[in-house]
């Protein structure tokens, strides 16, 4: 949001801060040795179209870090199910703003998991892709390469 923006700018004047629709970026073809996206690309409309618009900005050779929720798959899956499904939704109830907390649940459960996240980076054509889980599974930290004349 612009008002986020403005207080990026007024802590750091040595970025330039852009605000764009991550589908069609106002940027340069391969002008980026690096991108990265937190809790975001959840969100975007349409996933391949996005992961291709990121390749696009990167340089042959840039790295793309992805930090997401996923889904557990260990221990944790039967607690994260409920404490996700019932108990996140209903405390998003008694906040003001809350909403976000019923979208977030669903939103996770229509994004693919992490294994499927890198069949799509491998699928728009991003090179070396793989992941890291963290926070007990809860949270995927995905790296992908552009491979060089990519």
């Amino acid at each position: 949001s612009e008002p986020m923006l403005e207080r990026a700018r007024r802590k750091s004047s040595a970025v330039e801060w852009l605000r764009g629709d991550l589908l069609a970026l106002p940027l340069e073809d391969e002008s980026f040795d690096a991108a990265v996206i937190g809790f975001g690309v959840r969100n975007v409309d349409d996933l391949d179209a996005g992961l291709r618009e990121l390749r696009r900005v990167l340089k042959p050779g840039g790295r793309l870090g992805i930090l997401e929720i996923t889904r557990p798959r260990g221990p944790l899956r039967l607690f994260y199910s409920v404490w996700f499904d019932r108990i996140v939704p209903f405390l998003g109830k008694l906040l003001p703003g809350g909403d976000a907390y019923t979208y977030l649940p669903a939103s996770v459960r229509r994004f693919p998991d992490a294994d499927e996240l890198v069949r799509r980076l491998h699928g728009v054509g991003f090179g070396l892709a793989g992941y890291n889980l963290m926070g007990g599974g809860i949270v995927a930290l995905h790296q992908a390469t552009k491979g060089p004349g990519a």
